[in-house]
């Protein structure tokens, strides 16, 4: 295939940006999405090409919080097998999807989670114990999640984090367990998107390095500084890259 520079360089730049907001409060598909639709590649391909990306910077990020001990590892492991189930079903899910129906969808979702990251303006631990009923019905909500992952996957980290939040974990602990389960779902999916053709390695590739850099630099300003210092930087790239998107899909 031929590459296109403009498209490189748009996929190291946002990358980074995707990988460095998602290691302190989620949501980087929110931007990494947006920056591959751009691209021109097929919703699918856009997909399984992120799911490539972005397992690279879930390692890194889980890295960095195992390392800092940021992470519950018994309490993980027990979800681990879930959402490596439930993920790849997403993917089948999407994968069955037409893409004139996928693309503005996709669009859709993405705006509203970043409408709900917008209002939700704090990540802090919450002040409520949870009790059994409410750690089983959380523990079922966090499986939908991986399955949401390998349907869309933008935004997932954030809804693991205030799921796990609610679960009476502090910000650090809910950050660090996030990004093991979320690399759970990443690498399941991405397997099913490589079986099914919908990757794209040189893009994938070169975004994945771009978020290897941005995951080390944000988990390590979030285990020092905690979340509150890339909101506005979250919210102002997400909303330009959704409606680029939009602009690209239904104008031109």
């Amino acid at each position: 295939m031929t590459i296109d520079w403009i498209d490189v360089s748009i996929l190291i730049v946002f990358g980074f940006l995707a990988a460095f907001i998602d290691s302190v409060v989620g949501g980087g598909g929110l931007i990494s999405i947006p920056a591959l639709i751009a691209t021109g590649l097929p919703p699918t391909t856009v997909l399984g090409t992120n799911k490539l990306a972005s397992s690279f910077g879930a390692l890194m990020s889980a890295i960095n919080f195992l390392r800092a001990k940021q992470v519950d590892f018994k309490y993980v492991m027990k979800l681990f097998p879930f959402a490596c189930i439930a993920s790849p079903i997403g993917v089948l899910v999407a994968y069955q999807l037409p893409a004139d129906i996928l693309k503005p969808l996709m669009l859709i979702v993405l705006s509203v989670v970043a409408i709900y990251t917008l209002f939700k303006k704090d990540f802090e631990q919450t002040k409520v114990k949870p009790n059994r009923m409410m750690v089983y019905i959380l523990t079922v909500i966090l499986v939908f999640i991986a399955f949401y992952d390998g349907l869309f996957g933008g935004g997932t980290g954030t809804f693991l984090i205030f799921t796990l939040l609610m679960l009476g974990q502090s910000f650090l602990r809910a950050a660090g367990n996030a990004k093991v389960l979320n690399f759970a779902s990443n690498i399941s999916a991405l397997v099913f998107f490589i079986i099914l053709g919908e990757v794209n390695f040189i893009y994938g590739l070169i975004m994945a390095a771009s978020m290897v850099v941005g995951s080390y630099v944000g988990s390590r300003l979030a285990i020092l500084k905690g979340s509150s210092y890339v909101r506005i930087l979250f919210i102002i790239v997400t909303f330009s890259l959704i409606i680029k998107g939009a602009y690209d899909y239904f104008v031109v």
